[in-house]
């Protein structure tokens, strides 16, 4: 950040071209060298200044109007000029000269940007997404203060260098792995993505910083995982609880969101006369159909009388995200599975020991899971050796 070296305001006149006995006054305002003029919108004639005292010669009550005038802008400049001095934001001579005008534009400033983001997403964007975009939020308002010394900063005078500066501020963290620092400058690039779109700077000073994401092992349960899950027993009603419901997306590939907030009339009867899960991704909004296995079908028989579930329009008794993955990990430590659960684990599991590892279509898997593309799907298919043997082994026949 530039720190303001000198400032000074200076007034003239300038001749009328149709008048060139006649002049308007201006001041200029001069910061570090760089200058901008604003008209006083006041004429008098050329004779009757005085450039050395820039003032007004005489008496007349036109002279004292015209030189009352000149004193109350200068005060308004040098007041501005403190005002920005005191709220440690970036001085120059535009920045001055628009506020003076009433043009200021305070929306052009980053912490603008961000509450218009917070106020206009707020219908669009998921819960977990915007509680996302706030950690990113507090993250540069903290980089501004501690590495710019500033509460807030205009637009036009982020830059590449800004860019670079918080990521490190970002990798200094010991929470954040590569990773976690690469989703809250991704967040970030399309916060300036919008200030474009919105016409609030020219050019995006994020558009040259390339994400660089580590690549992270899927975590799944394997077949004998997944039968310890199934057959352990527990003291704890939670665990048991979090162990149906997670075995439940198991065997459905529902995302959390998804999972909590199935409601009785999302259970249908599908083509084939069975129990189906008609429901639409919370994340995308993508209509899913899934048919009801019966490991699935077993855990909603057996929460259906449940008390929170039994008098609600809910499916199943689901504990808030932070609770159930708290749980999930108590439960791997007891059962010496030796994975990072998540709930999300599920949903990879029934991706691939589920279902792509006993031989359903990819093509059908990416339906039900509700994938746009099969690219993403494609991505669990990678992972199960148990699928290339089989593939293999089908080949070798064919070649034998």
């Amino acid at each position: 950040m530039r720190t303001t070296q000198t400032f000074s305001i200076s007034f003239f006149i300038r001749k009328k071209k149709n008048q060139p006995d006649q002049a308007l006054i201006y001041t200029r305002i001069t910061v570090n060298g760089k200058s901008k003029e604003v008209s006083l919108k006041r004429a008098l004639h050329t004779q009757k200044w005085n450039q050395t005292a820039c003032k007004m010669i005489g008496t007349s009550i036109e002279s004292q109007q015209v030189n009352r005038k000149i004193d109350d802008v200068r005060s308004k400049l040098y007041n501005i000029y403190e005002e920005l001095l005191r709220d440690e934001q970036i001085i120059d001579a535009e920045i001055i000269k628009n506020r003076f005008l009433g043009i200021d534009k305070t929306h052009n400033t980053l912490i603008s940007l961000l509450d218009y983001h917070n106020l206009n997403m707020k219908s669009v964007l998921k819960y977990g997404t915007l509680k996302n975009y706030n950690t990113t939020e507090s993250y540069l308002k903290e980089y501004l203060k501690s590495s710019l010394k500033v509460s807030d900063l205009y637009l036009k005078h982020i830059d590449y260098e800004f860019t670079l500066g918080f990521e490190r501020f970002l990798r200094a963290k010991a929470s954040l792995n590569n990773n976690g620092v690469m989703k809250h400058m991704e967040r970030f690039k399309k916060v300036m993505r919008l200030a474009v779109d919105l016409d609030w700077i020219e050019k995006n000073p994020t558009l040259r910083f390339k994400l660089r994401f580590d690549k992270v092992d899927m975590i799944y349960l394997n077949k004998q995982d997944l039968s310890k899950l199934k057959n352990a027993t527990f003291n704890k009603v939670t665990h048991t609880t979090t162990r149906d419901i997670f075995v439940f997306a198991c065997y459905t590939g529902l995302a959390f969101a998804d999972t909590k907030s199935l409601k009785k009339d999302n259970l249908q009867i599908g083509i084939d006369g069975k129990k189906w899960i008609y429901t639409r991704r919370l994340k995308t909004n993508t209509q899913v159909r899934i048919p009801l296995l019966n490991e699935a079908e077993i855990i909603l028989d057996f929460y259906k009388n449940h008390p929170r579930v039994i008098n609600s329009d809910l499916l199943l008794p689901v504990y808030s995200n932070q609770k159930i993955n708290q749980y999930l990990k108590e439960i791997a430590i007891k059962l010496k599975i030796k994975k990072k659960l998540s709930f999300h684990t599920a949903r990879h599991t029934f991706a691939t020991t589920v279902t792509l590892a006993n031989g359903v279509p990819i093509e059908t898997v990416s339906k039900i899971l509700g994938h746009h593309k099969i690219a993403t799907t494609q991505i669990y298919a990678r992972v199960i050796d148990s699928k290339i043997s089989n593939d293999i082994d089908v080949l070798r026949e064919k070649l034998g």
